[in-house]
């Protein structure tokens, strides 16, 4: 591949990221991998779009939306990895994540960092065993096109994160995931009366894939924990949109509704071909 040279008043042209010297240069923060560093300049390039959707707090905080998914691609990295820059700018303080749940995505507060008190900064990064280099081919395991979302896995060899930081990020992954998926936003758009309901089928499902249990009971019956998860995440809007009408065509008192709820999610797959089949013969009869 071969480029051009820079001409006088070419560089003009260009829009950049602005990632300050002080972040760079600061032996403060020194200890900031260059991914963070990079990943904290785009966070820095949003501030401006919130201020025009006045994504400003009751606080006058100015607040940014970026997924994980988003951050994955603007980067070029792994799920996991897009994860892990945001706990090492969170946990150094630059960032702050409030996690609104109800299939909404967290808002970030970025944080000014030339403007921080000494005597109350604490870097809990310093304070662990050491920072992986996330140059290292052992640490850094970018995905494959291949990659099967039934198997992903969070590397238990990081020292920066707990198991329940890992639990949190899976968590989160899966949400993601389900998000894209189901299209849930789309959804709310086309059935605003039934918004409750679609977060309530959400989290079900989100909860369910992420349970630890190795056995999850279906409808009176026991199946392992990853042919349920394997189930549930071959869910589309299709699946969804069919749950909702099932959900609504239902009669009959309930005893136990997340039983129901999540055995009408789990056979939406193995049913919904045959209901709308049905339903085109019955009404091809009638003609």
């Amino acid at each position: 591949m071969i480029f051009d040279y820079f001409y006088e008043g070419r560089y003009e042209k260009f829009t950049f990221f602005m990632l300050p010297k002080g972040i760079m240069k600061d032996d403060l923060f020194g200890e900031l991998t260059i991914n963070a560093k990079v990943l904290y300049a785009m966070m820095l390039d949003r501030i401006s779009l919130s201020r025009e959707n006045d994504w400003i707090d009751k606080e006058g905080r100015v607040y940014i939306f970026y997924t994980i998914a988003a951050i994955k691609n603007d980067l070029r990295c792994s799920i996991t990895t897009a994860s892990r820059l945001l706990k090492e700018l969170e946990d150094f303080g630059l960032i702050e994540r409030c996690r609104k749940g109800l299939c909404k995505p967290n808002l970030i507060y970025v944080k000014d960092f030339s403007r921080f008190s000494k005597s109350e900064f604490k870097n809990p990064i310093i304070e662990q065993s050491g920072l992986p280099d996330l140059n290292n081919p052992d640490c850094l395991k970018l995905e494959s096109n291949n990659t099967d979302i039934n198997k992903i896995e969070i590397n238990n060899t990081n020292p920066i994160l707990s198991g329940e930081d890992k639990d949190e990020i899976e968590r989160e992954l899966y949400r993601e995931i389900l998000m894209d998926n189901l299209e849930t936003e789309a959804l709310k758009e086309w059935h605003p009366y039934k918004v409750e309901i679609i977060d309530s089928i959400f989290d079900l499902v989100l909860d369910t894939i992420c349970s630890k249990r190795k056995i999850i009971r279906i409808a009176g019956d026991d199946k392992p924990n990853q042919v349920v998860k394997s189930q549930l995440l071959k869910l589309n809007s299709m699946h969804m949109e069919y749950i909702l009408k099932c959900l609504e065509d239902n009669t009959t008192q309930v005893k136990n509704i997340k039983q129901y709820m999540l055995a009408t999610i789990y056979n939406a797959p193995l049913t919904m071909k045959n209901y709308y089949q049905s339903r085109v013969n019955h009404d091809m009869t009638d003609e």
